[in-house]
C-alpha cells in the first residue's frame, strides 16, 4: 500500500464534535466524505489498521452523526473496525495520527477512550445484544433517546446476532439496526425503486394517514373493518416484498424493514435515518456499501485490504546504544503461512483431511488449501461455535478435520470444545493461531487464554512448537492421534533452529535444549528462543542455566519437571499465555502448588489478568518480561533467593 501525504481538509478541519458536522451543508457532504477517506488512507498507510471496512462506512457514519445526537443517542458498532470515521467526527481528530500506536487511539471503539463510544467492540456479532440491553435500560429509566446498532462486514454470519434479533423482535423495543451490507449485489433500478417505496411507506404523513384510516374503518365498519385493514396491509407488504425480498425474513423476526439504500448517498441515508428514528418499534435499515470505497486497490481486493500493515513512513527513533535489546533470530516465514503449506502437503497424501476457517481463511494461511481442495474446505463465517461442532461431525464421519481459528476467537467455542469434541474423544485438530500478544489490535485480540482452558478438557493433547520444524513434526503427530489435539502458535515470524530430537517427538515428553545446575528456564513454544539467549547471558555472569522446551502442556512431562526441580532448585516458567492455569499453573501443580515444591522455588513470566495494551509485539513482550532482558532480570532475582 502506498504511503499518503497529508492533503488539505478544509471541511474536516471545521469539525471538532458531531454538532459541527450538522453545520455542513448537505450538498457538501460528498466532499467531506472524500476528505475523511483521504485522512483514513493516510494514517492507516503509516500505522497499519483496518482499511477497507472503514472506507466503506464513511457516509453511513456521517449520516448517523448528522441525524442523531451522540453521546445522548447511543451508536454501537459491530465489528468495531468500521469506526475510523466515527473517531474523526467525535473529537479525536488531533489524536488520529496515533491510531493503533502505543499510548494512542485504539483501533476499535472503547468506552474508556471517549463518551461517544457507547460499547467496546473487538469481536463480532455483539452489537444487537448490547444495543437491546441499552434500549431496555433506557426504557426502565424512563429516558428518551435513540439506540442504533451498526452491523456489518460479516457480523450477520454470527449466530449471536440472530439470537439477539429474535429477542429484540419479541420485546418490541424502539431499536434501530443498520445492516451495512457490503456483499449483496442489487441492480440500480430495483435499489432505487425500493428506496423510494421504503421512504414513502415510512413517511410521517403516510404513517399518520394509515392510522386515521384504521380508526375510521374500525368505527364505521366494526364487523368488517379489521378485515379490510388486514387486506390493505397485505397488499402494501406484497408490493414491498416483491421488490425487497429481505423484508420477509426481518419482518418475520419482528422488525420493520427499510431499504435497501445506497450506503454512499449521504442525503438519502439522512432522510432514511430520520424516518426510522420516528418509528416506535424495532427497525432494520438495510444499507448497501462498497468495502474499500474510494481507494481502488481496496475496492478491487477488499480481503487483502481488510487489515493492512504499517508502511513505516514514520519509523520509530533509533534506540540508544545502552538500550539495544538482544533479539531472537527468526526465519523468513511466519507460523500461519507455514502451517497452511504444511497442511496442504499433508492433504495431498490424505484425502480425509478437511480444513475449516471462521471467516479468516487468508489470515490463517489456508487460501491455497481452499483453492486446491474446495470440496474439503469450509469457511463458516464468523461462527466459531459452529466451526468446532462442524469439525466434530466431520470427525464422527471418519474425516480428519483441522479447524484453524485465532486464539482470541476460539474462546467463543468453549462449550462446543468440551461437549462436542472432548467428551466424544473425536480426532479434531485445532490450529490455534495468534496465540499470545498480537500487537496493535489490542486487548480484544490477544490470545492469552487458550492454554488455560484447553488444559481443562478431557482427552485433549495440547502442544506448542518452538519453530517451524517442530510445527511440521507436531502436525504429522496430531494427524495420527485417536483423540482431539491443539497446536498453538503466535502471530509473526518463527524462531530459527531450535528443534532437536524430532524423531522422538512424543505426547508428554519435553526436551532439554541446554543443561545447567543453578536455575531451570522452562518454556513452551517460541519463548524457548528468548530463554536460550537469556541462559547464554546468565552464563556470562557466572550462572549455569538449564533451558527446557516442554513442547506439550497436556500431557505435561511431569518427570522432566520434577527432575529439573531436584537438579537446580529454581524454576522460571516462560509462556505467552495467562500464567493462571497456563504453564506456570501446570508446573506449580506438578511440584505441589503454592510456588514451592520438592524444595524448589518456582516463578513465572507470562500474561496476567491485566489487559495487555496495544503496542508492537516486541514492546508487549518487553513489558511482560518475556524478552531476553526480562528473563535475565527475573532469573537473577530468583537466583538471589
Amino acid at each position: 500500500m502506498e504511503t499518503r501525504f497529508k492533503t488539505p481538509t478544509p471541511l474536516l478541519d471545521r469539525i471538532d464534535r458531531p454538532e459541527d458536522l450538522k453545520k455542513i451543508a448537505r450538498e457538501d457532504l460528498p466532499r467531506l466524505a472524500e476528505e475523511i477517506r483521504g485522512e483514513i488512507i493516510r494514517v492507516v498507510s503509516q500505522n497499519g489498521g483496518h482499511l477497507a471496512s472503514s472506507l466503506g462506512a464513511v457516509e453511513l457514519i456521517m449520516a448517523l452523526h448528522y441525524v442523531f445526537n451522540a453521546p445522548r443517542d447511543k451508536i454501537i458498532f459491530d465489528v468495531g473496525h468500521q469506526a475510523y470515521a466515527h473517531k474523526l467526527l467525535t473529537g479525536r481528530r488531533k489524536d488520529f495520527e496515533a491510531l493503533r500506536r502505543e499510548g494512542g487511539l485504539s483501533g476499535f471503539p472503547r468506552r474508556a477512550e471517549s463518551v461517544y463510544d457507547a460499547f467496546d467492540a473487538g469481536h463480532s456479532s455483539t452489537a444487537v445484544s448490547a444495543a437491546l440491553g441499552l434500549a431496555v435500560a433506557r426504557d426502565l429509566a424512563g429516558e428518551e433517546h435513540v439506540v442504533a446498532a451498526v452491523m456489518g462486514d460479516g457480523s450477520m454470519t454470527g449466530g449471536m446476532a440472530f439470537e439477539a434479533m429474535n429477542h429484540a423482535g419479541a420485546l418490541k423495543k424502539r431499536l434501530l439496526i443498520i445492516l451495512n451490507d457490503n456483499n449483496m449485489s442489487i441492480s440500480r433500478n430495483v435499489g432505487g425503486l425500493s428506496e423510494y417505496l421504503s421512504l414513502w411507506f415510512t413517511r410521517p404523513e403516510h404513517v399518520s394517514f394509515r392510522k386515521k384510516i384504521k380508526e375510521i374503518l374500525r368505527e364505521y365498519l366494526p364487523s368488517r373493518g379489521q378485515q379490510v385493514i388486514e387486506g390493505v396491509k397485505k397488499v402494501e407488504e406484497a408490493i414491498k416484498s416483491v421488490l425487497t425480498r429481505p423484508s420477509i425474513f426481518f419482518e418475520a423476526m419482528g422488525f420493520k424493514y427499510m431499504g435497501p439504500f445506497d450506503g454512499h448517498d449521504a442525503a438519502t441515508l439522512i432522510d432514511a435515518l430520520r424516518q426510522a428514528a420516528g418509528l416506535d418499534q424495532p427497525v432494520l435499515l438495510h444499507v448497501i456499501t462498497t468495502k474499500g470505497k474510494g481507494y481502488s486497490p481496496a475496492e478491487n481486493d477488499p480481503s487483502s485490504y481488510h487489515g493492512v500493515s504499517a508502511q513505516g513512513s514514520k519509523a520509530p527513533a533509533a534506540q540508544k546504544p545502552e538500550e539495544r535489546r538482544e533479539k531472537v533470530e527468526v526465519g523468513e516465514k511466519n507460523f500461519s503461512d507455514a502451517f497452511g503449506e504444511m497442511l496442504l502437503e499433508a492433504a495431498e497424501n490424505n484425502e480425509r483431511i478437511a480444513a475449516i476457517s471462521a471467516a479468516m481463511s487468508q489470515g490463517v494461511g489456508l487460501e491455497r488449501f481452499f483453492a486446491k481442495f474446495p470440496e474439503r474446505s469450509f469457511d463458516v463465517g464468523i461462527a466459531e461455535q459452529h466451526a468446532v461442532t462442524l469439525a466434530a461431525g466431520l470427525a464422527a464421519g471418519g474425516f480428519r478435520p483441522v479447524a484453524a481459528i485465532y486464539s482470541s476467537f476460539l474462546q467463543r467455542a468453549f462449550d462446543q470444545l468440551f461437549h462436542d469434541v472432548a467428551l466424544q474423544n473425536l480426532p479434531v485438530l485445532l490450529a490455534v493461531d495468534r496465540a499470545g500478544p498480537v500487537g496493535e489490535d489490542g486487548p480484544t485480540h490477544h490470545g492469552g487464554l487458550d492454554l488455560s482452558y484447553l488444559r481443562l478438557l478431557p482427552n485433549f493433547t495440547v502442544m506448542a512448537p518452538a519453530d517451524l520444524a517442530e510445527l511440521q513434526a507436531m502436525l504429522r503427530l496430531a494427524l495420527t492421534l485417536d483423540g482431539p489435539s491443539a497446536i498453538r502458535y503466535p502471530r509473526g515470524p518463527a524462531p530459527a533452529g531450535l528443534a532437536v530430537d524430532l524423531a522422538g517427538l512424543t505426547p508428554g515428553r519435553g526436551v532439554v535444549l541446554k543443561a545447567g545446575t543453578d536455575i531451570s528456564l522452562m518454556a513452551l513454544g517460541p519463548p524457548a528462543a528468548a530463554a536460550l539467549l537469556a541462559a547464554g547471558r546468565l552464563e556470562q555472569m557466572g550462572h549455569s542455566a538449564s533451558v527446557v522446551n516442554l513442547r506439550f502442556i497436556k500431557p505435561l512431562d511431569r518427570e522432566l519437571v520434577q527432575d529439573q526441580a531436584a537438579r537446580t532448585g529454581r524454576i522460571l516458567t516462560v509462556e505467552e499465555n495467562l500464567m493462571s492455569g497456563g504453564l506456570f499453573g501446570a508446573v506449580s501443580e506438578t511440584l505441589g502448588g503454592a510456588g514451592r515444591g520438592r524444595g524448589a522455588l518456582v516463578r513465572g513470566l507470562g500474561l496476567t489478568d491485566a489487559p495487555v495494551v496495544q503496542a508492537p509485539q516486541s514492546s508487549q513482550r518487553a513489558a511482560l518480561g518475556l524478552d531476553v532482558e526480562g528473563i535475565v532480570k527475573t532469573s537473577l532475582e530468583l537466583l538471589r533467593k
